[in-house]
C-alpha cells in the first residue's frame, strides 16, 4: 500500500483540508448535548423563559449550517484527492504494464490486468475517498464524546471506556480475518472476467461447436465459487453492525439506570442524562459509519497489495537508455565475418519461455543480407511466430545473440529498434477510428501520398475504396471488415512506417492466391528495398524467397532456394507434395 501513496503527493493540501474540516464539523457536533442540556435543564427546568430557549435553539440552527458547510468542503476535499489519486494510479498502471516484456504480459493474463486497470483501482479510490472524510472523523467523535461525557460525570463516563475497549476489539478482530478474505474476491473476480472475456471474444467459435451450453455451466461455477467468497467475506463484515449496536445499546442501558439513579440522588440532572444519553447516540452513530468504513478499507487494502503485486513485477528486459554505437561483442568479429553485409543475424540462438520447460528454439543460426526475402516455414508449432518475434525484441534470445544492422538487439534504444522493424502480427487487430487514423500507428507524420502508395502496395485499394476513403470508419478491431480486407489494412500499416526489416507472420492467411502473389509482387518492388521475412504455412507464398529457412521442432531442417530445398530438405519436401500433390494417371 506505501508503494501506491507516491500518487497523493501532489494532493497534499487536499488530504489536509478534507480532515481537518471534518474535524471542525464533529468539534460542533460534540457541543449540540450541551446546548440541549442547557435548553432542558436552565430553558425548561429553570424557567429562564421562551427567549433563552429560542436563543439556544439558533445556535443549534447555526451549529448545523456551520457543520454542513465543513462538511460539504470535506466533501470536495477528499473526492477531489481520491479522484486525482485514482486517474494517477491507473496511468502508472498502465504505463508499467506497457513496459512489461511478453514474458510478463503472459505470464499475468489479460484478465487480471482489466480486473485491476479498473475494479482494484476503484476500489482503492472509494477507500481513499472514505479515509480522508471518516477515518479522523470517527475516532475524533468516539475520544471527543467520551471526553465530554468525564466532563459531565466520571462514573457515568466509565461505561462509555468499557464501551470502547469492547469495540475495539470487535473491529479489529474483524478486520483481522475479513482483509485476507477480501483479496480471494477480487482473485475469484479474475476467473470470472476471464471466462466472460473469452466467451465475448469467441462468441463465434462457441456457437460453431454448440458449446454455449457447457459455457454456461463454466461460467455458472466461476460465478458460484465468486459468490461464495463473497458471502464468506461478507458473513464475517456483516458481524459489526450487531455486535456494535449489541455493545453500545447494553452501554446505553447501563447508562439511563445509572444516570436514573443519579438524577434520584441529584447527582446529575436531567439535562445531563439527556446529553449522555446523545454522546453515547453519537458513538453508536460514529462506530456505524467506522464499521463501514473499515468494511471498504478491507477491500480496498486487498486491492492496494493487488496492484502493488503488479507495480512489484519488473520487466526481464532491459533497454538502453542511450544509443551504444561502435560496442560489439568480441564473439562478433571472430566468429561472424562479414557482418557489413548482414542485416539480420541469429548466432546458434535459443529460447525458451518462462514456465516452458523445453526450448521452442534451439541453435538457431543464420544471416540475412540487406534487401533479400526470407521465408519461414514449418509445421504449426515449429516456432516460426518464435523466431521472427526475436527480431523486434518481443522477447529476448535465453542463448546465443541476435544482431540487426551489425549491433546486438540488446544494445539497441526502444525507439531505436522500433524504427527499423515493421511487423504485422498473425492476428489483424486494427483500432476504433478511421482507416488514416489506423495507417499512422505506422508512421504519425505519414502524408496522404505515402498512405495512398502503402495501401496501393497492400492490396487494400478496394478496401479504402468501398469505406469512402482514408477517412472511413473502422469498428472496434476492425469488426465491421472481413478477415482478408483486416490483412490488408494491418499490412498497409507497416508498409507506411517504411522501415528497413520488414516482417509478414502468417499475415496473409485469409488472402487468395492471386492477392497473395500481387502482394508479394508489389514488396519486392518497393522503392526503400526492405529486408523481408514471410512466415507462411503456404509454400507457395515463398517460393519466390532469395532464402527460405525450414523449421521442425523449434531446429533449422534446412537452408536454401525453393530448388535447393527440394532435393536437399526432406521436411520441405513432405510440406510442398501435401500442398501439391500430383494427380496419378491411369
Amino acid at each position: 500500500m506505501k508503494r501506491l501513496l507516491i500518487y497523493l503527493k501532489d494532493y497534499k493540501k487536499e488530504c489536509a483540508m478534507a480532515p481537518l474540516f471534518k474535524m471542525l464539523e464533529a468539534s460542533f457536533e460534540l457541543i449540540v448535548p450541551l446546548v440541549v442540556a442547557a435548553i432542558i435543564d436552565t430553558g425548561i427546568g429553570a424557567g429562564a423563559g421562551k427567549a433563552y430557549i429560542v436563543k439556544a435553539c439558533l445556535i443549534l440552527f447555526a451549529l448545523a449550517f456551520v457543520g454542513l458547510v465543513c462538511s460539504v468542503t470535506a466533501q470536495f476535499f477528499s473526492a477531489k484527492a481520491a479522484v486525482g489519486y485514482a486517474t494517477k494510479l491507473r496511468h502508472a498502471l498502465f504505463g508499467h504494464l506497457q513496459s512489461l516484456s511478453y514474458s510478463e504480459i503472459d505470464r499475468i493474463g489479460t484478465s487480471t490486468m482489466i480486473t485491476r486497470m479498473t475494479s482494484d483501482v476503484n476500489q482503492t479510490q472509494t477507500g481513499v475517498n472514505m479515509v480522508l472524510r471518516l477515518f479522523l472523523r470517527s475516532p475524533f467523535v468516539v475520544f471527543g464524546a467520551m471526553i465530554m461525557a468525564f466532563t459531565i460525570d466520571v462514573k457515568a463516563a466509565v461505561s462509555f471506556v468499557v464501551a470502547i475497549i469492547l469495540l475495539l476489539i470487535v473491529v479489529g478482530g474483524i478486520t483481522k480475518i475479513s482483509i485476507p478474505m477480501m483479496k480471494q474476491v477480487q482473485g475469484r473476480l479474475d476467473e470470472v472476467l476471464l471466462v466472460a472475456r473469452e466467451n465475448l471474444v469467441g462468441i463465434r467459435v462457441l456457437r460453431a461447436f454448440c458449446k454455449e451450453e457447457e459455457e454456461v455451466q463454466r461460467f455458472a461455477e466461476k460465478n458460484a465459487a465468486l459468490t461464495h467468497y463473497q458471502n464468506k467475506a461478507g458473513s464475517v463484515s456483516a458481524l459489526m453492525n450487531p455486535l456494535t449496536y449489541i455493545i453500545i445499546n447494553l452501554a446505553i442501558v447501563w447508562l439511563i439506570y445509572t444516570g436514573a439513579v443519579q438524577v434520584n440522588h441529584g447527582v446529575l440532572t436531567q439535562g445531563e442524562v439527556v446529553a449522555l444519553y446523545n454522546y453515547m447516540s453519537q458513538i453508536l452513530v460514529e462506530l456505524i459509519k467506522l464499521a463501514n468504513l473499515i468494511i471498504t478499507m478491507n477491500k480496498a487494502l486487498a486491492s492496494a497489495n493487488r496492484i502493488a503485486d503488479v507495480f512489484a513485477i519488473e520487466t526481464s528486459m532491459e533497454w538502453k537508455e542511450s544509443a551504444a554505437f561502435g560496442v560489439q561483442n568480441a564473439s562478433d568479429e571472430v566468429d561472424c565475418p562479414g557482418q557489413e553485409e548482414s542485416m539480420v543475424r541469429f548466432l546458434h540462438v535459443g529460447l525458451t519461455y518462462a514456465g516452458g520447460g523445453e526450448e521452442a528454439l534451439t541453435d538457431i543460426d543464420f544471416t540475412v543480407k540487406r534487401g533479400q526475402t526470407i521465408g519461414i516455414i514449418g509445421g504449426t508449432g515449429s516456432g516460426k511466430s518464435s523466431l521472427v518475434n526475436l527480431i523486434p525484441r518481443f522477447y529476448d534470445a535465453t542463448s546465443g545473440e541476435v544482431f540487426v544492422d551489425g549491433k546486438n538487439v540488446r544494445d539497441y534504444t526502444q525507439e531505436e529498434l522500433e524504427k527499423k522493424i515493421a511487423v504485422v502480427p498473425q492476428r489483424a487487430v486494427l483500432f476504433k477510428g478511421t482507416i488514416e487514423s489506423n495507417l499512422r500507428w505506422g508512421k504519425e507524420d505519414a502524408t496522404r501520398e505515402e498512405m495512398e502508395l502503402a495501401v496501393a502496395a497492400a492490396q487494400a485499394e478496394d478496401v479504402v475504396k468501398a469505406k469512402g476513403g482514408l477517412s472511413g470508419e473502422v469498428a472496434q478491431n476492425g469488426k465491421n471488415l472481413s478477415g482478408g480486407q483486416r490483412q490488408r489494412l494491418t499490412i498497409a500499416r507497416a508498409l507506411v512506417k517504411q522501415a528497413p526489416i520488414l516482417i509478414l507472420d502468417d499475415s496473409a492467411s485469409a488472402l487468395d492466391m492471386a492477392t497473395d502473389a500481387k502482394l508479394r509482387k508489389a514488396i519486392r518492388e518497393l522503392s526503400y528495398r526492405p529486408t523481408v521475412f514471410i512466415v507462411s504455412q503456404r509454400t507457395n507464398a515463398i517460393m519466390d524467397a532469395d532464402q527460405i529457412i525450414v523449421l521442425d521442432d523449434g531446429e533449422i531442417m534446412g537452408i536454401g532456394t525453393h530448388e535447393q530445398l527440394l532435393s536437399e530438405c526432406v521436411v520441405y519436401k513432405e510440406i510442398y507434395e501435401s500442398q501439391f500433390k500430383k494427380e496419378v494417371t491411369a
